[in-house]
């Protein structure tokens, strides 16, 4: 039995879901917005928000692993090689988060809230508008072996449903979270959580190059 029928369902959805939440958490300039909105407009504008972009993602997830596809071959001949490669590439996309400062993409909030849908697509566009997240689903894809050489496609399909699912789990708990310390978040808030991940992601990715060389599996 190869590495490809040894992964199971649930194997799929725990990937799917750390993937949707890596890729969503950094402070970039969708989730300064997602804050802004959820401190100035309400929890579920945020939440819309975070919507938006997760459906921007889940179109690079696709295009990302579709690409990947056409490389069966060299991804099943060299998963080792593409885990350590994942590895060092999610840390230094930690380091990147950790070093950023996401104060400077905050932008004057409309006074008026606007309708839901206006929320939801202005954040698709804004993340639609960064195609870099490709080489972040690159590095995480690699790291966990996601595309899969010859699995069947729907077998595939709960895989990107979970990093869906892992993308809304994020953008409903920071809104959650933002919302009850609305009183007491400030821009000094929004640094320190930013950095918080970028040390969460570099942490992940060393343990991740350790299990690799160890020759042990980690989700």
């Amino acid at each position: 039995m190869n590495w490809i029928e040894q992964v199971t369902i649930l194997d799929l959805l725990v990937k799917g879901l750390i993937v949707g939440v890596v890729v969503s958490a950094p402070l970039g300039p969708v989730g300064v917005l997602c804050i802004q909105r959820t401190l100035n407009k309400g929890r579920w504008y945020g939440f819309v928000t975070g919507l938006g972009a997760a459906l921007s993602d889940i179109g690079y997830a696709l295009i990302t692993g579709y690409g990947m596809s056409f490389m069966d071959d060299f991804l099943a001949k060299n998963q080792v090689l593409l885990q350590v490669v994942g590895s060092v590439m999610l840390f230094v996309f930690g380091i990147y988060t950790f070093r950023s400062n996401p104060v400077h993409s905050i932008r004057p909030v409309s006074s008026t809230p606007g309708s839901y849908l206006h929320n939801f697509v202005t954040a698709f566009f804004v993340t639609l508008s960064n195609p870099l997240i490709i080489f972040l689903f690159i590095g995480l894809f690699a790291r966990f072996s996601f595309v899969m050489p010859g699995s069947p496609v729907g077998f595939q399909l709960v895989g990107y449903l979970a990093i869906v699912l892992g993308a809304l789990l994020w953008w409903f708990g920071i809104t959650y979270f933002v919302n009850k310390v609305r009183t007491r978040f400030n821009l000094r808030g929004i640094w320190i959580l930013n950095r918080v991940i970028g040390i969460v992601v570099m942490l992940m990715s060393v343990a991740g190059f350790i299990y690799t060389i160890l020759g042990k599996t980690m989700y």
